[in-house]
């Protein structure tokens, strides 16, 4: 935080000039955990926020002032600065509210001019209003498509963490090859319609690095450790053949380690000798198609893909953490950094065509994935932010809150609240600017994206912001223009032809799901939550699920469904020491809610097959169970969690630990925990056995 942060204010209620002016800004003086129950902001983060969306809260006097300012701007201004039209819609109500006799001009985005703004192609224009006392004002205008198109049919697809799945040809962690022979396979073989990963955004480099997908460095750009090194046609003609064998081999090894000798995947071990390889493939001249095509992507992501290549380069030399770099570089703008990006040129252009690359190769996954007869094919993930030290937060830090992080507030599940470190954008600074950033990063994503997953949608409303060395319970929710926000998203998307859904899970503002599905955008249900709770408690009949959804058993934050069946996700946090009630406690409510699930799937006659003496269902007749009851709900998508079709007993990631598990660096194992290869997977008798389920059920 800057040194001048304001006076924290007394411990009394908000005074009515404060509350007003948070209002103004969008920042909240209270929010409402359940429908009963109101919780008041700390005036901390109340003030805290203000200031980080550049308005004085020092002084009493400071606040008058500041308030008086804004009922200025809102009473004086003629247009917003980014106005929001939907096609075949009203008209925008800041339209409609201009003064009788307004004159409105349009410049589009392909550069044609047109008076009036009505009857416009779907895009972001320039709109500029002249009243008729000579005050004009100017705006971005977003003209999007009312909603999103419905998925064509039903469709089932393969849920997992890239990472998590080698093959024979992998160098110690799924690669992007791997992506393309499982999307191919699974589309041929499986009749699947998608294979989501999860986030394969940039990650910081450095050592360790820090292994989750959801804390990236950049969301802009793909991270080059997913490549399939001997898939670039350049490894063919790199000279130094020893050297070349001698990386793979070692790749080789850290495969074998995995998969035969218990060793976690090592992220960083894959990406030094990745990098290395890549070093090589450097000093192989690009044919002259090939560099056609680079020089086509340089053009195309501009000044963008500068900054990313330069954020990385100087990171080679001043280390990660760009807070802690010589001050004149700190500033993407400065004299200081253009000269550094000229010295550092060749590393710059290293780091450029790595993100070509790789997009090269997210591009051809999707390709296989279409070819495959898949209908969506590549599900991408999108996280929720960035690490404040990266790439993005260096090159767009006048975008980002300074002094803030977005978290969560407390709630029956976390007391405490949740601060995931990563720096939430200015929506003031969003609007200002049209939301470029926003509709950047999506049109990046669309590239090889059939459909995108948003993690916590709910953001594109609020987000709970949590003042930097303070706990979240003193935390706020700030609020973000989610019309303008859904409508570059559902353009992004319509012109990309791609599916669009929102983890919607936790915790929702009302309105929002209704807002979301509006737009054309799916949510996510996950079975064990599908309870009626308005009612009874019980859970949800199929016929009572929502259509509008991607439906799944579990996450990548949830135990895996065996492991649920058999309460062993139960004895897993007792071993770590993350239960809040005694292990009796724990064991009991969890065997209880299992209990009650099977019950339904046993009276809707889906529950097959029993296992052991005792004549109770096995836990992989559990499973096509639930799967069964997936695909009789009128979701549009449903997906396998792929660790599920192996029986798979351990989660990716188990929320609420760091060093006590081994987070996001797990293979995709069997039963008995013996890591499975994308061969072995193809082969599965039990995988094939739950996919003839799935096959089955959909085609009724």
């Amino acid at each position: 935080m800057p040194a001048d942060r304001p006076a924290e204010p007394p411990a009394e209620d908000l005074s009515e000039d404060l509350t007003r002016l948070a209002d103004l800004h969008g920042v909240a003086t209270s929010y409402r955990p359940s429908p009963d129950r109101t919780v008041a902001a700390s005036a901390t983060a109340v003030t805290l926020a203000l200031a980080a969306l550049g308005v004085d809260t020092g002084t009493p006097q400071a606040v008058r002032a500041a308030l008086a300012a804004r009922e200025c701007v809102l009473r004086e201004r003629l247009l917003p600065p980014t106005v929001v039209a939907w096609s075949g819609g009203a008209p925008p109500a800041a339209l409609t509210a201009l003064p009788e006799g307004t004159r409105l001009r349009v410049d589009t985005e392909r550069g044609e001019t047109r008076e009036g703004a009505g009857q416009l192609p779907p895009g972001v224009h320039r709109l500029t209003a002249t009243a008729p006392d000579g005050r004009t004002a100017r705006a971005h205008l977003i003209v999007a498509p009312a909603r999103l198109p419905v998925p064509a049919g039903r469709s089932y697809g393969l849920l997992v963490q890239l990472y998590s799945l080698l093959s024979r040809r992998s160098w110690g962690m799924g690669d992007l090859g791997d992506l393309g022979e499982l999307a191919t396979w699974a589309g041929r073989a499986l009749g699947a319609g998608f294979v989501q990963v999860n986030p394969l955004h940039a990650a910081v480099p450095g050592a360790p690095a820090d292994p989750s997908p959801y804390r990236p460095s950049s969301r802009r750009f793909p991270d080059p450790v997913h490549l399939r090194i001997e898939d670039v046609p350049e490894f063919a003609y790199v000279t130094d053949h020893e050297r070349a064998r001698a990386l793979r081999e070692q790749g080789g090894r850290l495969r074998e380690a995995v998969l035969g000798e218990d060793a976690l995947i090592d992220r960083d071990a894959v990406w030094e000798l990745k990098r290395e390889a890549l070093e090589l493939l450097r000093e192989v001249p690009l044919g002259p198609g090939r560099r056609a095509a680079y020089c086509d992507y340089l053009a195309e992501q501009g000044t963008a893909l500068e900054d990313h290549a330069t954020w990385c380069a100087l990171a080679e030399v001043h280390g990660s953490d760009w807070h802690r770099w010589p001050e004149g570089l700190r500033d993407p703008r400065s004299a200081d950094t253009e000269r550094a990006r000229g010295e550092l040129m060749d590393r710059v252009d290293f780091h450029s065509r790595l993100t070509w690359l790789t997009d090269t190769q997210l591009t051809d996954a999707q390709r296989a994935a279409r070819e495959a007869g898949m209908p969506v094919g590549i599900v991408h993930d999108l996280a929720v932010g960035v690490h404040p030290r990266g790439a993005d937060s260096w090159a767009q830090q006048e975008y980002f809150a300074a002094g803030m992080s977005v978290g969560a507030p407390p709630d029956a599940f976390n007391a405490r609240g949740q601060d995931w470190g990563l720096p939430p954008w200015r929506p003031d600074r969003l609007a200002a600017g049209g939301y470029a950033p926003f509709r950047r990063l999506l049109r990046g994503l669309f590239r090889y994206a059939g459909a995108l997953r948003i993690d916590h949608v709910m953001g594109l409303f609020r987000l709970w912001w949590v003042p930097e060395g303070h706990p979240p319970t003193e935390g706020t929710y700030v609020r973000y223009d989610a019309e303008a926000m859904l409508a570059v998203l559902v353009l992004e998307a319509t012109r990309a032809g791609a599916v669009v859904i929102g983890e919607d899970l936790g915790t929702v503002e009302p309105g929002v799901r209704e807002a979301l599905r509006e737009r054309g955008v799916l949510g996510t249900s996950v079975l064990w939550f599908e309870r009626d709770w308005a009612g009874d408690g019980r859970p949800l009949p199929p016929e009572r699920w929502r259509a509008d959804c991607l439906a799944t058993a579990t996450t990548h934050d949830l135990p895996p469904t065996a492991a649920r069946l058999t309460g062993e996700h139960v004895e897993l946090r007792d071993r770590l020491g993350l239960l809040a009630r005694p292990l009796e406690e724990e064991r009991a409510e969890a065997a209880a809610d299992i209990a009650e699930w099977l019950d339904v799937l046993a009276r809707l006659g889906l529950l097959h097959g029993t296992g052991g003496d005792t004549g109770a269902p096995s836990e992989e007749a559990g499973i096509q169970a639930v799967h069964r009851f997936l695909l009789r709900t009128p979701a549009r998508m449903a997906g396998v969690w792929l660790p599920d079709a192996v029986g798979d007993r351990r989660p990716q990631n188990l929320p609420g630990t760091w060093d006590q598990y081994p987070n996001w660096r797990l293979p995709v194992a069997d039963a008995e925990g013996r890591p499975v290869t994308l061969e072995d997977l193809a082969a599965s008798p039990r995988l094939h056995a739950l996919f003839d389920v799935v096959r089955d059920r959909a085609g009724d």
